[in-house]
């Protein structure tokens, strides 16, 4: 699976997230910290890194999106501006599941602080064994989703 992974700050679960992505046997797009040629636009650019990370789902250069911050509140807020984007902030295996099952979530957000090394494991696991639900209810929800404007 082609992923994009972004975030502002290589510390906590970021320390663990691309060795153990391409452990899993996924191609990476690096964004942010994780690219080793960035240069930050300002001393925490987590916004810029996360909208660009959630642009390569929506232009469908990537199947999926990780984004981080020190919360993952910013970045899942950021990328959630990208039109076509569902991203949701997980702090545990479940709520991945369920992001992934009745939101059709496509972008992951972690926070740093909190999501440690086996958290994290935990949290990839789910994300990555649940495929969206097909039950009428939830793909219209979806769509409802899709369709909220300002």
């Amino acid at each position: 699976m082609r992923i994009a992974i972004a975030t502002d700050q290589i510390k906590g679960s970021a320390l663990y997230l691309a060795d153990e992505l391409r452990k899993r046997g996924h191609e990476l797009t690096l964004f942010g910290a994780f690219d080793p040629d960035h240069v930050p636009e300002f001393d925490d650019d987590w916004a810029p890194v996360n909208a660009a990370a959630a642009r390569e789902v929506a232009a469908g250069r990537a199947d999926q999106a990780i984004v981080c911050c020190w919360t993952g509140t910013g970045a899942s807020i950021a990328a959630n501006k990208v039109e076509g984007v569902r991203a949701a902030l997980c702090t545990d295996a479940e709520t991945a599941a369920g992001a992934r099952r009745w939101n059709h979530a496509n972008v992951l957000a972690l926070g740093l602080r909190l999501t440690s090394g086996p958290v994290l494991m935990e949290i990839l696991d789910a994300w990555f064994a649940t495929a969206p639900s097909t039950q009428p209810a939830d793909v219209l929800n979806v769509e409802h989703v899709a369709n909220i404007r300002l």
